[in-house]
């Protein structure tokens, strides 16, 4: 009997125009849905780091792999679900405040919560929280009741604890050239 687990891949790509559209279509035409995606530049400028959540059995996630290993501008991807990592999810989040004891109970509730605000206009504030899918759901759910305006959120960013020095995962390129291993 197969199981759905969320996997969190992390794909290193070369930082060239179309891969997202690329690696994104390539999973979509083979009927993978990507639950959470960012994307964004690493400290190497020619590489950018995608981070994507999926969902299936260990099938599935053999199969993504396998799919984004042999896309050229794929350099290297790891499923770090099973490692020690810290994930986190940003999000802003635009609240109807009017002026008074509910902006108060709001400012009060982002504190507990560590978020920020940082706009306020006569009838509304918005709040930026960053942390765990947990912590962002949670927020949402308290600041329903207040009516929430707009939202919108990065999708998980995620990184391995610790340093890389034992890190053994073959590069998109070393299996390719049958190095791997």
């Amino acid at each position: 009997m197969s199981t759905n687990i969320r996997h969190v891949l992390s794909a290193l790509v070369q930082n060239v125009p179309g891969v997202l559209a690329h690696i994104s279509g390539m999973l979509a035409s083979r009927g993978y849905n990507i639950h959470s995606l960012a994307v964004g530049e690493t400290e190497n400028p020619e590489l950018s780091r995608m981070t994507f959540v999926v969902v299936g059995d260990n099938r599935v996630l053999e199969q993504v792999r396998k799919q984004l290993e042999k896309i050229v501008t794929v350099v290297r991807v790891d499923d770090i679900s099973s490692r020690d990592f810290v994930e986190r999810d940003l999000m802003l989040l635009k609240v109807a405040a009017p002026p008074g004891p509910t902006r108060s109970e709001i400012r009060e509730l982002v504190d507990i919560f560590r978020g920020k605000i940082v706009d306020v206009s006569a009838e509304h504030m918005m709040i930026e929280l960053s942390g765990r899918e947990q912590k962002i759901e949670a927020f949402i759910n308290r600041m329903r009741g207040f009516g929430i305006v707009e939202l919108v959120r990065t999708g998980r960013i995620a990184m391995v604890r610790g340093d890389l020095n034992g890190d053994t995962g073959a590069s998109a390129a070393e299996v390719r050239a049958g190095t791997a291993g």
